[in-house]
């Protein structure tokens, strides 16, 4: 497997549309295993394709299993929201506090094709919704309603 390089935050590429996955081979299989050797050697939790430069709709998350997601939408979303710190592997030492909704449910496909689903609460529906985000070209600090300074996560 290969690590990939991440796109910086000022990379416009990541306020881009990705597109949609309509091939799935070794090729996609190749890129969610980069993907994956990439997020966990930078101790992320999720990475979506647009972060180390391809404008597809591919997602990778890690909190307590591996998650490939391919095309996914936000199906179903829950109206209370938590406010928390949050960050990015493409805006390394920024972070800063994100009202997302406690719970999503999403629809995707998997490595083959296939459909899922997959409901996230708390910190995966966060990752969830971040991931997704960069998607649609949207960066967490669109949504922040406060940013800490450097110093301030040390």
């Amino acid at each position: 497997m290969a690590k990939r390089i991440f796109l910086p935050g000022d990379d416009p590429a990541l306020r881009k549309k990705s597109r949609e996955v309509t091939v799935f081979d070794g090729k996609l299989h190749q890129l969610l295993d980069d993907m994956y050797d990439t997020m966990t050697a930078a101790e992320g939790v999720g990475l979506a394709a647009v972060q180390i430069g391809i404008l597809r709709r591919a997602v990778i998350i890690d909190i307590d299993k591996r998650i490939e997601l391919i095309n996914p939408v936000i199906a179903e979303e829950s109206e209370e929201m938590i406010t928390a710190s949050e960050g990015c592997l493409s805006f390394p030492k920024e972070s800063g506090l994100v009202p997302r909704p406690k719970k999503v449910i999403v629809t995707a496909q998997d490595r083959h094709g296939d459909p899922i689903t997959v409901t996230g609460e708390e910190l995966l529906a966060r990752a969830l919704c971040h991931e997704i985000d960069h998607l649609e070209g949207i960066v967490y600090q669109d949504k922040a309603v406060e940013m800490h300074k450097p110093e301030e996560d040390e």
